[in-house]
């Protein structure tokens, strides 16, 4: 066996209990991870999102009503808890959208995927979708 053969590192199978603290996940790993979870929120949410989109369209008296859900509630549920739920619905969308929009990139051109793009298409990734939920949550909170 050759010293660089003794050097390398052994990868072995995770621990759940001892590991899972201390393993460092990559941005890329988390991009993954947060493009899964987007999408279980968005299929979650699909009786929310045809809810909204059937009392918003439906007439003017429905649209009122729609729009009241988000001020003042319904039943039990305020309306801002109403918010933080389509807060999370447009960061899905948006993480769920960039990251597929990076994913598609890296099929199509096999030559540039390297760990440094891997890695810094991730942080893009990351900053997109967070700023424009940052923007996109201001408005819907009434920011501006």
């Amino acid at each position: 066996m050759t010293e660089l053969a003794k050097k390398r590192p052994e990868f072995r199978n995770i621990n759940a209990f001892k590991d899972l603290t201390t393993y460092r996940m990559t941005p890329a790993a988390w991009v993954s991870i947060l493009h899964r979870a987007s999408g279980l929120i968005m299929f979650l949410l699909l009786p929310f999102i045809i809810w909204m989109f059937d009392t918003s369209v439906s007439s003017e008296i429905s649209f009122a009503k729609f729009a009241a859900v988000f001020n003042i509630g319904v039943g039990f549920v305020p309306g801002w808890f109403i918010k933080l739920v389509a807060l999370a619905l447009i960061w899905s969308y948006l993480h769920h959208f960039t990251a597929g929009l990076r994913h598609l990139w890296m099929d199509v051109s096999h030559s540039a995927v390297t760990k440094e793009f891997g890695k810094s298409s991730a942080f893009v990734v990351l900053a997109i979708s967070i700023a424009l939920t940052l923007v996109l949550g201001a408005k819907l909170f009434g920011l501006y």
